[in-house]
């Protein structure tokens, strides 16, 4: 067992104070201190990765960002800095499917995480469930204080399923509470001229839109799909 593992055991199973490992180490109490801090920092990245509730992990290094649509692939370099989610801005990526954008999504959330951000992650069917579910057991409020309060929400796939008036009006309710405070990413695969299909609300459409193009990246990500590239890649081999 190395210095730094023996540091990490103390920690970790005997729970000594810093000084006590110092102490019986040897090593002076910074050093402990900083190996002990970094070993914290990562359990608590790993925590918050935990909590979000990402699908699978995708990471914003494993991107071919040349395969990226040309508004994404100039945006990325910005926004993966994360000053929206310190602006509390938002971004609407919308396009056909299989262009990258969960994948940019889910990295951005998980870089959010591993900087000390809370994270929600959640398809837009899977967060009206959730809606519905609190509204049944009479703990609604105490779901739009968390949903409000997330440093940074995901809300994946929105238009892949059409919505009833209620469900309209239950998700513009819930994005309006972090609207200009707190940063957002939606990904679709309509663009806006075409969500009063899923949303079937001319009047709130328009104001849902309005609302989430304010001070927010618009991304366009049509293009074509990685996923059929790579089966003409596929093949083309054979």
């Amino acid at each position: 067992m190395d210095q730094k593992e023996q540091i990490l055991h103390y920690h970790r199973v005997d729970g000594l104070s810093l000084r006590e490992i110092a102490r019986r180490t040897g090593v002076n109490r910074k050093t402990v201190t900083r190996y002990v801090r970094d070993y914290n920092d990562i359990l608590a990245a790993v925590k918050r990765i935990r909590m979000a509730g990402f699908p699978q992990m995708k990471y914003l290094e494993e991107l071919e960002r040349d395969e990226l649509p040309a508004e994404g692939r100039a945006l990325l370099p910005e926004i993966e800095t994360l000053d929206f989610v310190k602006q509390g801005r938002s971004i609407v990526m919308y396009g056909n499917p299989g262009t990258g954008k969960t994948h940019i999504a889910i990295g951005l959330g998980i870089r959010a995480c591993m900087e000390g951000y809370s994270v929600f992650f959640t398809s837009v069917p899977r967060l009206l469930t959730l809606i519905r579910e609190a509204k049944n057991e009479k703990s609604l409020k105490s779901l739009e204080i968390r949903f409000e309060r997330y440093d940074l929400v995901i809300c994946d796939e929105l238009g892949y399923v059409g919505f009833d008036k209620e469900s309209a009006e239950m998700l513009f309710n819930h994005l309006s509470l972090r609207t200009g405070k707190k940063a957002t990413v939606i990904t679709t695969n309509l663009p806006f001229t075409r969500w009063e299909e899923v949303l079937k609300d001319k009047v709130l459409c328009s104001a849902l839109v309005d609302r989430l193009c304010h001070k927010s990246y618009l991304v366009n990500m049509t293009g074509t799909s990685y996923r059929i590239k790579e089966t003409k890649k596929f093949l083309e081999q054979k």
